[in-house]
């Protein structure tokens, strides 16, 4: 059996994606290929039950030709279901010339099944596109399986000591924790904790490099998008500053600190009380 995902947006968009697709991968023992932008497609080297990646920009202004291509790879293997997760006209015209029997969707003319998606997580809020195939989702029960060498080596790189690592996962964009509070930070955690090991998080490499940094530590502390979710699909214990706690797992060792838009205005004691160490 093979089953497509359309997934338009970003990396996170991707990341937040994962654990449904994994889970119909399961469940109904499929093939899984994957359509989205060609900038977020190395999300999916996280996930080996993903057999092709489709590369299309959603989002892009995709010309005719790009949806005749499209379209190709779509009528070419014989997929049994369709969760389509991009809106609009074009999707829909291409989806409604595909032989794919079963094809859900929030909305639009092509869909066979249209479903209402919830709020909170956004992983656990695909739950509603499975339910037409018969299949429920835990998104929390997912975990990345990364492999012992990346671990090794991301272990190895970890500043030597005995005391807890915390890793620093900063925007650096507009509107994050202003840069002073980040880089005062660590001396300020060390006066509570001494023997505490600091990381900056990776920035250049793969995500499975990236990925298995944070499995190595003990807590993330995180303004950075890509990470938060990594660190959420890793079951990492994770402090956010980038979005509020309405969207993330209601889970132990997950907690949001600060507003996301008023960031400036976070005290460090407010930080320090949310990773333990007020």
């Amino acid at each position: 059996m093979r089953v497509l995902f359309l997934i338009p947006g970003s990396i996170c968009a991707q990341l937040q994606a994962m654990p449904a697709v994994a889970r119909v991968a399961e469940a109904l023992g499929a093939k899984v290929q994957v359509a989205c932008a060609p900038g977020a497609g190395a999300a999916w080297s996280l996930l080996p039950a993903v057999e092709k990646l489709i590369p299309f920009d959603f989002d892009g202004g995709a010309s005719l030709a790009d949806w005749a291509n499209l379209l190709g790879n779509v009528r070419e293997p014989d997929f049994q279901a369709c969760i389509n997760l991009a809106r609009g006209r074009q999707v829909d015209l291409m989806l409604s010339m595909s032989h794919i029997p079963n094809r859900v969707a929030a909305e639009g003319f092509s869909a066979t099944s249209t479903v209402a998606p919830t709020g909170g997580w956004p992983a656990q809020a695909l739950a509603a596109y499975l339910q037409p195939l018969g299949i429920s989702l835990d998104a929390e029960a997912f975990r990345l399986s990364l492999p012992r060498q990346a671990l090794d080596e991301a272990a190895a790189r970890l500043p030597a000591g005995q005391g807890p690592a915390l890793l620093l996962a900063p925007s650096g964009g507009a509107g994050d924790w202003p840069a002073g509070q980040w880089r005062a930070l660590p001396e300020l955690l060390r006066s509570r904790l001494p023997d505490l090991r600091v990381v900056q998080a990776q920035r250049g490499g793969s995500l499975i490099e990236r990925a298995a940094q944070l499995a190595g530590c003990d807590v993330v502390l995180s303004s950075d998008p890509v990470t938060t979710d990594l660190a959420l699909l890793n079951g990492s214990p994770l402090v956010v500053l980038d979005r509020p706690a309405a969207a993330l797992p209601q889970r132990q060792g997950v907690q949001a600190v600060g507003e996301p838009s008023q960031l400036e205005q976070l005290q460090p004691a407010a930080v320090l009380q949310a990773l333990g160490l007020a």
